[in-house]
């Protein structure tokens, strides 16, 4: 059965690069990212491991931890690692999950259906400090990834899993913020002493409220 927004992310046993882990345990009170590449050595997955590990302050500011897989072995991972710390300027400053076997790629539901060798597709779970899946993105294997949009994501579903918000198209941290339907006027301008704009009664923006 596929997984579904809101779905308690599966827990696992794996090996890593950087050692054993148990997913749920790892994580931790952390926010965390999951995230899938087809095959080892191939030249869209170097470019973004490179992107991935040259952005982890950004993922530290937002208290999230990373963790990539291919279904390649352990062997392959780190045999590959020097060629993307090469290629891309930096260190890979983050575990990847070795899945010979497909066990945690089947689990997730990242096998690409239109791959002759059973390879996974670009798949992204955001997954909160309660363990549940709050994002999913797939893309096909030859699309490689906006990391900038993941980091995007990541700031709305926090702004929004703490306040009584929405986040609009294009939107980007530091901008106005929709008012959710649920919240009447009289609540809002409790909520949101920076007060709010009605448009129409079902839309109403506000500036972030944690800015």
């Amino acid at each position: 059965m596929a997984l579904r927004l809101g779905d308690t992310a599966p827990d696992f046993t794996a090996e890593t690069t950087e050692g054993t882990i148990n997913f749920h345990e790892w994580l931790g009170t952390s926010w965390g990212i999951l995230f899938s590449h087809p095959k080892d050595f191939t030249p869209v997955c170097t470019t973004e491991l490179g992107k991935v590990a040259k952005l982890k302050g950004e993922f530290d500011k937002r208290e999230v931890k990373v963790i990539g897989l291919s279904v390649d072995s352990l062997e392959s991972h780190q045999k590959w690692v020097p060629d993307i710390n090469e290629t891309q300027g930096t260190a890979v400053n983050f575990p990847l999950i070795a899945d010979p076997e497909r066990k945690t790629a089947i689990l997730y539901d990242m096998l690409d259906p239109q791959s002759e060798n059973n390879l996974t597709a670009r798949s992204v779970y955001i997954i909160g400090p309660d363990k549940k899946i709050k994002l999913m993105i797939v893309y096909p294997a030859s699309t490689g990834r906006n990391f900038e949009e993941v980091l995007r994501a990541i700031d709305s579903v926090q702004l929004t899993a703490n306040f009584s918000v929405a986040t609009p198209a294009d939107w980007k941290d530091g901008g106005e913020c929709i008012i959710v339907p649920s919240v009447s006027d009289e609540d809002a301008q409790k909520k949101f002493p920076k007060g709010f704009n009605r448009v129409k009664p079902y839309l109403r923006t506000t500036p972030q409220p944690n800015r």
